[in-house]
């Protein structure tokens, strides 16, 4: 089985009411704890004790994408005191909200108010502005204005620095009228150390520092006592970190996880403009979140990846200016506009009118999911920042091989990670901060622990693939069925199920035993089928009834068949198997253009020897989408364009010949006079739209010639058969062949000499081509 490591105690998610819960006993003793701790202190008892109910009741979670993440109690310390300028207690109150937009689950609280000291009657060291309030679409909407009650304190309110009541303010918040299963912390933001120098509460002048530092100890005791996490912030250049250290050490150990980042700690920054990343990132420590933040001045695009195991996760931009606004997109660039329901996933917009703003994602799309920044000229100045914040769940596959070991063999565990739905972990930046572990129990022998690891170092074959393999010796004392079970220690994951490896001792000498192979590449498109083989064997004297299965995914995404198969006694034969993968609605966003990878195993259980498994092998199948129509029929439309390439090529040649040959270059015209004599020659060049045109010069002169001329008298074309064909200005056309003058005006003659062509020849004789004749009736439209 594979499980997280949290609170050895079982949590319980609170639910709406009318009236008030009546205070069980535990409660009670927690009530008077911290009574009796600021009792002690002689620090007054008055309202900071108060127990109010929270603004709104806790929400059930409505989806199982919530049951992978427990709620969690927040309180949020925010220093008052007068060394505090206005720019930084705003940054404080920002970050107050920053966590309380990021938190992941509707039935999470948090409390926030302000603390400096009292130094005068009247007067009180905590100012409670945001009592517990449930984090569901109302509470994280009116967290802000709640918050903005936080404000500077003045010499008439007290300006010192009481951490002991602070702690126990938050203490009795946390611990007052609350389920004890329910994880209690404690944010504590300040720009200062302990000074309670003006406050009568803690004795004479001389001895308050003292006094203090030892109200802070019982305080501290008192957290411990009652559960409840601290960590401190320090900011500026007052505070102190070793003393702030000494308050994270003082409170409750137990972090969400056993690992050493969700450990209470302390932290310092140098400028408050830090803080709210600095509150962010102990907030997701403490909550075992997972996330990233990103900054930038609008107008910007920012973007902020969200794993593909993630379940549950927000998205805040602090815009540090109302006037900025943010515009979301998911991965495949649809624009999250509103509320509701799209894509699979569920939207809940938060303070979207504010400087301060988040969007929670049930069931969130994996990817790089972009937020758009925008403002008006003037307001572009403030640094604004997009951080993510999620938490996941996961689901191992874990095989033996051998699958039924004989006792005293050594055997190899393997423990595969997957998402939810069985896919492969590709991305690294899954895998940190996270170790895996395993157990073998059964009868006749006690739980054996292996050691596993994803190094690459024999036996594991290849380092961060989220595989991860031991190897085991099983004890000679082993008899009949065993399990091999995972444990998972990891930050912001959980386990989604739990589903260990169940089998049987072997037999010195197994009498059945099998073999799986594929015999197809393993890629298929949604409903498509792979082929698969069989390798079976009987020895026994008995019939044995053997159960093939695809396990470890996903119900509808790939199903072997036949599920049955009987081997007579002494048989042994091969068994064709075909592995189905669901229809493209079963895969749903999960399949995106790039395909994914199924893992999950093949086995084959005996069910004739108490569901003995005899093949237990890991799968790994890629299911790309659908082919388009491109993509199918490609190679139809490359032949057709080819033909149509060729057959535009053709009709080009063709219309260029008998461009070439309609040409009138290299035609010459030979000038007759009224007698037939000639007069002159002319060799033509090439003409406008084949045409060459041109007129006679010096008519009635003892010299006359022909002499080009664009709209002159006279034009002629070369004709398919070698001639050519003379047009007349708004008269008929007439063929024009060498010995066979056409008169023209005075007398005048025109004859076609020997002409020589610029291109390509004219048919031969005999070739079968038909040379048309000329028209001699519609002059062209171009020479009217």
């Amino acid at each position: 089985m594979l499980h997280l490591s949290l609170a050895p105690v079982r949590r319980r998610t609170p639910t709406a009411t009318t009236r008030p819960p009546r205070p069980r006993r535990g409660r009670r003793r927690a009530a008077a704890v911290v009574t009796a701790a600021l009792l002690t202190t002689g620090l007054p008892a008055g309202p900071a004790l108060a127990d109010p109910s929270p603004t709104a009741s806790p929400a059930a979670p409505s989806t199982s994408a919530t049951d992978a993440i427990k709620p969690v109690n927040y309180a949020v310390a925010v220093d008052e005191s007068g060394s505090l300028k206005p720019a930084d207690l705003e940054r404080e109150r920002a970050a107050a909200v920053r966590i309380a937009l990021g938190e992941v689950h509707r039935a999470s609280t948090i409390g926030i108010f302000g603390f400096a000291s009292a130094d005068q009657p009247g007067q009180q060291p905590v100012d409670e502005v945001c009592p517990p309030t449930a984090l569901d679409a109302a509470g994280r909407d009116g967290i802000g204005v709640c918050a903005a009650r936080l404000h500077s304190r003045t010499p008439a309110e007290g300006q010192g620095t009481d951490f002991p009541n602070a702690v126990l303010q938050g203490v009795s918040r946390l611990s007052t009228g609350t389920d004890p299963a329910v994880p209690r912390v404690l944010f504590l933001l300040t720009d200062g150390k302990l000074d309670v120098s003006d406050s009568p509460a803690y004795g004479d002048p001389s001895h308050r520092a003292a006094a203090g530092e030892e109200a802070l100890a019982r305080a501290l005791d008192t957290a411990r006592a009652a559960n409840v996490q601290i960590w401190p912030l320090g900011f500026g250049a007052e505070p102190d970190a070793a003393a702030l250290e000494r308050m994270a050490a003082g409170g409750y150990q137990q972090g969400c996880v056993d690992l050493p980042l969700a450990k209470p700690r302390a932290s310092v920054v140098k400028d408050s403009a830090a803080v709210g990343a600095a509150l962010v990132a102990a907030f997701q420590a403490a909550h075992c979140l997972r996330g990233e933040e990103v900054t930038g001045r609008p107008p910007v695009d920012l973007s902020v990846r969200i794993s593909p195991l993630a379940t549950i996760g927000s998205i805040v931009v602090d815009k540090g200016d109302p006037l900025v606004t943010a515009t979301y997109f998911d991965p495949g660039g649809n624009e999250i506009k509103a509320s509701g329901s799209a894509q699979g996933s569920v939207f809940e917009f938060s303070g979207r009118d504010k400087a301060t703003e988040s969007l929670r994602i049930t069931d969130p799309v994996p990817g790089t999911w972009r937020v758009h920044l925008d403002a008006p000229e003037d307001h572009r100045s403030q640094l604004a920042s997009v951080s993510v914040l999620w938490h996941g769940a996961l689901n191992s596959s874990i095989t033996v091989n051998p699958p039924s070991p004989r006792a005293g063999e050594k055997a190899t565990v393997t423990v595969r990670l997957q998402t939810r739905k069985g896919l492969e972990i590709t991305d690294q930046q899954d895998l940190k901060d996270l170790s895996v572990t395993s157990v073998l129990q059964g009868e006749g022998f006690p739980a054996v622990p292996v050691a596993l690891t994803d190094d690459g170092a024999s036996p594991d074959s290849r380092g961060g693939d989220a595989v991860f393999t031991g190897t085991v010796t099983v004890p000679a004392a082993a008899t009949g069925r065993f399990t091999a079970s995972s444990t998972l220690t990891a930050s912001g994951l959980t386990a989604d199920e739990n589903r260990p490896f169940n089998s049987v001792i072997s037999p010195p000498v197994p009498l059945v035993t099998a073999g799986f192979s594929l015999d197809d590449d393993p890629r298929v498109h949604p409903g498509e089928k792979l082929e698969g083989t069989l390798t079976l064997r009987n020895d026994d004297t008995a019939p044995h009834t053997l159960r093939p299965a695809v396990t470890d995914l996903a119900p509808g995404l790939l199903t072997l068949s036949p599920d049955s198969v009987r081997l007579e006694p002494k048989e042994s034969r091969t068994v064709k198997v075909t592995l189905t993968a669901g229809d493209a609605d079963a895969f749903g966003r999960l399949l995106r253009d790039s395909g994914l990878t199924l893992g999950g195993k093949v086995t084959v259980a005996d069910t004739s020897d108490r569901e003995r498994v005899v093949i237990d092998t890991p799968l790994s199948v890629t299911v790309t989408p659908p082919p388009t129509f491109l993509e199918k029929w490609w190679w139809a439309l490359v032949l057709i364009g080819a033909v149509l390439v060729v057959a535009l090529l053709a009709l080009l040649v063709r219309f260029r010949i008998r461009t070439v040959r309609s040409s009138p270059a290299g035609l010459e015209l030979i000038l007759l006079d009224d007698h037939g004599r000639e007069l002159g020659k002319h060799t033509v060049s090439a003409g406008a739209r084949g045409w060459y045109e041109f007129e006679v010069s010096g008519i009635g002169g003892p010299h006359p010639r022909l002499v080009r001329r664009p709209g002159g008298a006279y034009r002629v074309q070369r004709s398919q058969d070698g001639g050519a064909v003379l047009q007349v200005r708004r008269g008929a056309r007439s063929r024009l062949t060498p010995g066979s003058p056409v008169p023209l005006a005075e007398g005048l003659g025109l004859t076609l000499g020997a002409s020589r062509r610029t291109g390509p020849a004219a048919p031969p004789p005999g070739s079968g081509r038909r040379t048309p004749e000329p028209d001699r009736s519609a002059p062209s439209s171009d020479f009217l």
